[in-house]
């Protein structure tokens, strides 16, 4: 009974972890943003594809596949094979993998590719005030960031992120070099 009840928890968890995923309630903002972005025009930037799909495989440790099978009913240029070898490079499995051990970092890709936060606020509605600092947005982890806003009716609303991105890499990385 103990198996069946940490099974079925765990499962529940991870139905949970990729609804949020889905729907772009991660508390991740450059991830909500591309997830959002799919959801309301079926496509999305080479850069987020990649970030997002890290963030499901690696983050969230998530079936590769459940992402692909996502993409193919979502994208507008949705191509079998390209999605396919997509999901499976992100998985760091297939032909042509990634190394298991490059993890995007959600954080430091949404400064870099994002560092005013106009895709952020363009698609995470919460978060599209003057009210909120662009260098907030890359630190929404930070519960002090978050701390700030507290007041603020839209951004309050938007949720704190799901799992801790260094504590997960540090597993995932730890799970791969056990293989």
């Amino acid at each position: 009974t103990l198996n069946t009840t940490s099974s079925t928890k765990a499962k529940t968890q991870t139905e949970t972890y990729l609804n949020q995923w889905k729907e772009g309630l991660t508390g991740f903002p450059y991830v909500d943003a591309a997830m959002r972005q799919l959801k309301t025009t079926g496509w999305m930037h080479n850069r987020a594809r990649m970030v997002v799909a890290s963030f499901l495989v690696k983050d969230l440790r998530i079936d590769w596949r459940e992402g692909e099978l996502h993409f193919a009913k979502c994208l507008v240029d949705y191509d079998p094979a390209s999605n396919n070898g997509g999901w499976q490079w992100a998985a760091s499995t297939g032909a042509d993998a990634q190394p298991y051990h490059r993890i995007f970092n959600p954080w430091t890709q949404s400064l870099k590719f994002d560092p005013k936060g106009v895709y952020i606020k363009q698609y995470v509605q919460e978060l599209n005030t003057d009210s909120i600092l662009a260098k907030d947005l890359h630190k929404w982890h930070d519960a002090t960031v978050r701390e700030k806003y507290k007041h603020h009716s839209t951004i309050s609303s938007y949720p704190a992120p799901i799992v801790d991105h260094s504590t997960e890499r540090k597993e995932t990385l730890k799970r791969w070099k056990a293989l």
